[in-house]
Formats: C-alpha cells, sequence, structure tokens
C-alpha cells in the first residue's frame, strides 16, 4: 500500500493536485472571504430551496463494544441515520459482522490518524515501520492533532487513509462516506489536499462543509469570544471570518466538481454539552439535557444539507477505564432514542438522509450531465 501511495503520479493526478493547490491558494486571498454558495448543495441535489436536510451521524463506531452498540441503537431505534468506523481499534471486527448482516446500514469511515486516551491506544493499520511520522515511541498513532501536523507527512497521511479505505473492503463493506477523527485531515492544507484527492480518486464522498456554515461559524465564534471573556478582552466586537473557513467555499466548489456532494454546514458542539453544575448523571437527566440541546439546535438550521455530529455510545463502569467522556457519549445515544427528539424533528419539518442517499443523488446528476 505505501509503494502504491508513492508512485509516480499520473498526468491526471499532477492536475488534480495543481487544481487542488490552486484553488486553496485561492480561497486564502481577501477577496473570497464572502464568497456565499448558491442555491444551497441540498437543492443542487434535488431538494427544495427551504428544505432543511439532516444526517445524525454517529462518530468512533468500532472504538469499543460499548460505542458498536450505541451506534446501532441510535440508527435502529432512533432517528441517527449515519455512523463512521475507526479502523485501527480493536472492536471493528464485531462492527463488521453487522454491517454485513446489515447492508442497508449507511456506514463510513471515520479516518484514524491519532490515539487520543490514555490507556487504550492503537496503531496505524499500516504498521509502525511504514509510517513512522504517525507514531509515537511505543508505536501507536499519535495522541494529538498537533502532534501528527508536526511529524507525519502527507505521503504517511495518503498512505495511511488508503490503507483504511483497504482495510474496510477486504473485510467486506464498502463505506458509504469519509471523515476525519478530531479533524486531523483539516489541520493543514496539504491534508485536505490528499483528503480531497483520495475522495475524488476513489469516488467515495469525503464530509466538507463548503456551504454557508453558519453552525460552523456558530461555533467557532463562540469559542473565540470564550477565550476573549476569560482574558477580559470581550467587548462585544464583531468578530472577523473564523480562518478555518476561509478556505471552505473554494473548497466546496472543487470537491462538487470531482462529481462528490457537499456539505452546506456543520454541527459540531455536542460533545461539549455537560449538565448543569450539581445535577446527577442520570439517564433521565442526561436525556433530557441532550434532547433540549439537539432540539434547539434543529430549530436554529438553515436550510441546506447539515451533517450533525454525535458520539452515542451506551457508556457504562468498562467504558469509563478508556475515557471520562462516558456521560455525555451515552446521553446522545438516549436522546437519539427519545420520542422526543423524534417529535421535534417532525415537527420542524426536518429531512433526515445518509450520505448513501448524497453519494447516490450526486451520481445521478453526473450520469445527467454526461448524457446531454
Amino acid at each position: 500500500m505505501m509503494a502504491q501511495s508513492l508512485r509516480s503520479p499520473s498526468p491526471r493526478t499532477l492536475s488534480t493536485r495543481r487544481m487542488l493547490i490552486a484553488s486553496l491558494v485561492a480561497a486564502l486571498a481577501p477577496a473570497g472571504l464572502a464568497v456565499a454558495q448558491e442555491p444551497t448543495y441540498a437543492e443542487r441535489l434535488g431538494w427544495g430551496p427551504e428544505d432543511r436536510v439532516v444526517i445524525f451521524h454517529v462518530d468512533d463506531a468500532g472504538m469499543s463494544h460499548q460505542s458498536n452498540v450505541g451506534a446501532i441503537r441510535s440508527i435502529e431505534e432512533g432517528v441517527a441515520t449515519s455512523m463512521s468506523v475507526m479502523m485501527p481499534c480493536g472492536w471493528v471486527p464485531e462492527l463488521v459482522e453487522y454491517l454485513k448482516a446489515h447492508p442497508e446500514t449507511d456506514a463510513g469511515l471515520h479516518l484514524t490518524l491519532t490515539s487520543e486516551w490514555d490507556g487504550y491506544r492503537w496503531p496505524p493499520v499500516l504498521g509502525a515501520p511504514r509510517v513512522p511520522g504517525l507514531v509515537d515511541s511505543g508505536g501507536h498513532l499519535w495522541g494529538s492533532v498537533a502532534q501528527v501536523v508536526g511529524s507525519a507527512t502527507p505521503d504517511e497521511v495518503e498512505a495511511e487513509i488508503r490503507a483504511q479505505i483497504a482495510k474496510a473492503r477486504a473485510m467486506g463493506f464498502e463505506p458509504t462516506h469519509l471523515d476525519s477523527h478530531m479533524g486531523t485531515l483539516f489541520a493543514t492544507p496539504a491534508f485536505v489536499e490528499r483528503y480531497i484527492k483520495v475522495g475524488v480518486e476513489t469516488g467515495i464522498p469525503i464530509m466538507m462543509p463548503g456551504g454557508h456554515n453558519t453552525a460552523l461559524r456558530k461555533q467557532y465564534h463562540d469559542e473565540i469570544r470564550e477565550r476573549l471573556e476569560r482574558r477580559g478582552e470581550w467587548h462585544g466586537q464583531e468578530l472577523p471570518e473564523p480562518p478555518q473557513l476561509v478556505p471552505a467555499p473554494a473548497m466546496g466548489r472543487l470537491v462538487w466538481q470531482g462529481g462528490l456532494p457537499v456539505l452546506d454546514d456543520l454541527h459540531n458542539t455536542s460533545y461539549g454539552w455537560r449538565l448543569p453544575e450539581g445535577a446527577e448523571p442520570t439517564d433521565e437527566n442526561l436525556r433530557a439535557m441532550k434532547v433540549e440541546r439537539y432540539a434547539q439546535a434543529l430549530r436554529e438550521l438553515r436550510p441546506g444539507v447539515t451533517m450533525i455530529i454525535l458520539h452515542a455510545t451506551d457508556a457504562d463502569d468498562n467504558f469509563d477505564h478508556i475515557s471520562g467522556s462516558g456521560p455525555s457519549r451515552r446521553g446522545d445515544m438516549l436522546a437519539m432514542i427519545a420520542p422526543e427528539l423524534r417529535e421535534v424533528v417532525e415537527e420542524e419539518g426536518i429531512i433526515l438522509t445518509t450520505w448513501r442517499e448524497l453519494g447516490q443523488r450526486r451520481r445521478q446528476l453526473e450520469r445527467v450531465a454526461t448524457s446531454r
């Protein structure tokens, strides 16, 4: 796999890379800051201009048995519509057996380049000797995104994500999409380039928020405001476009031109939702808090396709040996299967979709275009 990824690029590959680099550079120019995508990508994919289309997406499947149970229950019993699998992790075989028995399940790859927990670590799929820049002294993937950025080459990143796709296929399931664990593939322009390149060349849809990004912009602005408040520098001033979002419109256009669907928005704050201070983390309290927050998020959505990221897990005392995030993850699962949240989805007229459907709609558009 390493040899394949490092072979001399074909003219088509070189052209793709040049387009990617040119688009990224152009997107960083000040003139591109306020470019909006019109119509929405949802409308381009065949929905109406006012439709709010949502993927409730469960990250971290395959990380643990509890993660698998939470993802499956959230989809089978609740409003969740998709999951993504961490191929380097030890509980992937259990989940893949489920996916082979339930091929209708929307399951992608949570492309994994970090191993962030203290007592539970995993190596790269390719093995440490073949991607030395991706691993620490113990042969495990680095614990933080910053360490990956400081040590790994784009060639190693591309080789490993291709290996994770190959492993999924060898085990018997075809991923419906690709996304990025801890956002590592969005950490540098070079990593993003390889991520897009792999998606376009394999034809697998990738998570790329390239539209209006209203929820994502609010998330970044909230983070900036909180930092300013801690330093006593927040005075209600207007905040600039978050630098993370400057390249987004150009990257969205590039992904769309590559024949893949694009998201209008990404909601990624649920991992940080916590119970009020002093509240016991009972199932009832966790469910009520998470349902309320998800309901608020749905009501605030603008038209377009939005992916809402969550980490639904059937967390128990054993999961506590992996992470202290068990209550938040359990709350996600309880919210997904709560009748109250389904009622909000129906009341708000939210259209639930999957990555499989996005890919099918985008491919149909390509077939229509080429038949003209």
